[in-house]
């Protein structure tokens, strides 16, 4: 990875509990990517950050890259806590299997790994055509621009393209749709017009900007209000900080105020997440779990392509 200097300012304070409520500050970690079109420099949010914090090493993130450069016709078998991985398997083998088998197998990994009878043990078929990144980086600039533009981190922006474009205008199935995977209701609220002749949200910049007023008006003043009633210290830096900030745009509030409220954490860390990763509470479990996962997986696996096909990384003033 091309090494490239950034300052990072941390305030601390062990007396008081502090609140960053302030405009994102212009200051970012974005970088142009040069050589990776013939014709175009790309701009991205560089991810130096999370091998230093070492994010990269974690079984989690790493378990989904693993998954992201598999077809849908292989699978792994995977203990669900700690997304270790058994073995691989071909779909079409796994399903000619009858659901008394398949739960002899998830019996047999309970024992051999000394797990309990409840924990679950998964099936996870490859997501290599979901995740086609070289589909998403041209609007990731885009993206990045839109929420610069409106004071908001562009690390979102990035990431939620990363999680959610590859697979942008189909809608979820809870009916969330476009670029930025924005629900209905929220959209209009938002100000986003979408009724039965228009949807705004299938407007990348729209979208855009619907996401980035989104997470600086809810999802960073709702999460600010869940740390300080734990007097728990934060940067808006911070990648642990960053994430939870994803988990309530994903998963909403009040889910992940449940699901810390049940961890009970006294500092935001590394820890924190990783723990918030085997947690349920409220509408907070596997789908909530894994998005974080994913965020850090596609920041790297898009690290691993600008590493291996650029040609210079020049850091954005």
């Amino acid at each position: 990875m091309k090494k490239i200097p950034f300052i990072f300012i941390l305030i601390v304070s062990a007396t008081f509990c502090i609140s960053f409520s302030e405009p994102f500050v212009e200051k970012t970690d974005v970088v142009e990517v040069v050589g990776l079109n013939d014709s175009i420099n790309y701009n991205f949010v560089s991810s130096e950050q999370l091998y230093a914090e070492r994010w990269n090493v974690l079984p989690q993130p790493n378990f989904w890259r693993t998954l992201m450069q598999m077809g849908d016709d292989s699978a792994v078998i995977n203990i669900a806590s700690t997304r270790q991985i058994i073995k691989r398997i071909a779909v079409k083998d796994w399903n000619d299997q009858t659901d008394a088998q398949k739960d002899l197998f998830r019996d047999s990994v309970r024992t051999h790994y000394n797990l309990a009878s409840e924990a679950k043990v998964f099936m996870t078929s490859g997501k290599r055509d979901f995740y086609d990144f070289e589909k998403v980086i041209p609007s990731i600039g885009r993206g990045i621009a839109v929420f610069k533009e409106n004071g908001v981190d562009p690390f979102y922006a990035q990431a939620i393209l990363l999680i959610e474009s590859p697979n942008k205008l189909q809608k979820s199935q809870v009916g969330a749709y476009g670029s930025f995977q924005i629900m209905k209701n929220v959209a209009i609220n938002l100000g986003l017009i979408v009724n039965k002749t228009i949807d705004e949200r299938e407007d990348f910049d729209k979208s855009a900007w619907g996401a980035a007023k989104l997470i600086k008006t809810i999802c960073i003043p709702e999460l600010n209000k869940i740390l300080d009633a734990r007097c728990i210290e934060y940067q808006p830096t911070d990648i642990w900080y960053r994430l939870l900030v994803l988990h309530v745009y994903h998963a909403g509030a009040g889910n992940v105020k449940h699901a810390i409220n049940a961890i009970d954490p006294k500092k935001g860390d590394i820890n924190l997440i990783t723990t918030l990763w085997q947690t349920e509470a409220a509408g907070f479990r596997n789908a909530s779990q894994n998005y974080s996962q994913l965020a850090l997986a596609s920041m790297l696996e898009l690290d691993e392509i600008i590493y291996h096909n650029c040609n210079n990384i020049i850091p954005c003033n």
